[in-house]
């Protein structure tokens, strides 16, 4: 009878091991920024291994976790934040999983694993995420077809909007209000750079200081979520997108009221177009910015750079040759696929080469200057940027999806 309350107690034990585990790893994997179906998908995975019965329901703002048979179970709600992409801790999260699954490590162990990575300081310090702003948006400006003056502007605008998003982070109160000021600081700082430093292009430079707030890889996520039939978190994470790119384009609108006063120092293109060989070099750079603001090791450098050049060339030679909605499909597809191929063969979660190189196809800028247009009453051209957007947005989703079904990625994330 002894022995029979003691493996009784002791499988108890191990049921609440599992089960603080999964909740830890739900949060953790939201945390890091794994979209809801991955979320549901790895617990999914975990959940027999580890002798327990599960379902799970995950938005962008909350997680459900619910154990035991349908007829007699225990449900929590885990209360969570949107949150950003942080690629090492997912990486840290995906070898718990793995070493999970594959009966490496127990629920206890694989818990202190995740409080240990929740605990891990920032590996970049608050003036290299600054300068990984600035790095950011002159190689956007670039791409926009800037030229010096705007690659200047840009950079300016790019550190000031990450000094805000700095600030934003350290209060609850001022993260709300985060698109709306910073946006209208971009668009102010760029006229101000065109007053002292003409000729300029100010729309070129507001929207690259701003890239890494524009929400285009949320939208994307957003399409894919409610393409898988996640339609809860799906359409939650498309309207935070939609409310994100109204703030951004309303700040943008009303500082744009001041430009008149600029006179002809503000123009429609850059005045000295630079030559195509600094466009190459804006995409050697880019990876470095990607790097730090997406919090990846400085090891995945290289492999972020790769993957940006690949998506960039391939969106760049097919939309030269089919037009620009099938170049975010192949582009979009062409990247998945070599995003699974390293997640199959290094070991490593997909996301590591896939999300910073769809910053570089996300067509954001164009809900920008949709809802920008839309403020200043120009209707048909701000309708059909919306338009634009939405369809090069659901080819990149497309794109994602088609890939993962020819080459499933072998890991968890």
């Amino acid at each position: 009878m002894a022995e029979r309350r003691d493996d009784g107690v002791e499988s108890r034990t191990s049921a609440r091991d599992g089960e603080r585990f999964l909740l830890s790893l739900a949060r953790a994997l939201h945390e890091s920024g794994a979209p809801s179906h991955r979320i549901e998908e790895a617990m999914a995975i975990l959940t027999p291994g580890l002798g327990l019965e599960g379902r799970f329901f995950s938005t962008p703002t909350s997680i459900f976790v619910s154990f035991g048979p349908e007829e007699d179970s225990r449900t929590t709600l885990l209360r969570v934040e949107p949150a950003g992409v942080e690629l090492e801790r997912m990486v840290v999260v995906d070898e718990t999983i793995e070493a999970v699954r594959t009966g490496r490590l127990g629920p206890a162990d694989a818990l202190e694993a995740l409080e240990a990575a929740a605990r891990m300081p920032p590996r970049y310090g608050p003036a290299l995420t600054v300068g990984a702003f600035g790095l950011a948006a002159a190689t956007v400006a670039r791409f926009l077809g800037g030229g010096l003056h705007e690659i200047l502007a840009a950079t300016f605008v790019g550190a000031q909007t990450g000094v805000f998003a700095l600030l934003a982070a350290r209060r609850r109160e001022a993260a709300r209000v985060l698109e709306w000021l910073a946006s209208f600081a971009a668009s102010v700082g760029a006229l101000a750079w065109a007053y002292v430093f003409p000729p300029l292009v100010p729309v070129v430079a507001a929207v690259a200081g701003l890239i890494v707030l524009l929400p285009g890889l949320t939208l994307t996520v957003a399409l894919t979520e409610l393409a898988t039939r996640h339609l809860v978190s799906g359409t939650a994470r498309l309207a935070g997108a939609g409310l994100t790119f109204l703030a951004i384009g309303f700040g943008l609108a009303l500082g744009a009221r001041l430009e008149p006063l600029l006179g002809a120092r503000s123009v429609a293109s850059p005045a000295v177009p630079l030559p195509g060989w600094t466009e190459a070099l804006a995409l050697v750079l880019s990876p470095i910015a990607l790097t730090v603001l997406f919090r990846a090791r400085p090891g995945d450098v290289f492999v972020i750079g790769a993957a940006g050049v690949l998506a960039f060339t391939t969106q760049r030679a097919a939309s030269g040759v089919a037009g620009p909605e099938i170049g975010m499909l192949v582009a979009a597809f062409v990247t998945g696929l070599a995003g699974n191929a390293y997640a199959r063969f290094a070991r490593r979660p997909a996301a590591v080469a896939i999300v910073p190189s769809l910053l570089v196809l996300v067509p954001g800028s164009l809900g920008v200057r949709s809802v920008a247009a839309l403020v200043a009453r120009e209707v048909v051209p701000g309708v059909e940027a919306l338009f634009t957007l939405l369809v090069l947005a659901t080819a990149l989703a497309a794109g994602i999806l088609l890939a993962n079904f020819a080459m499933p990625p072998r890991r968890s994330l």
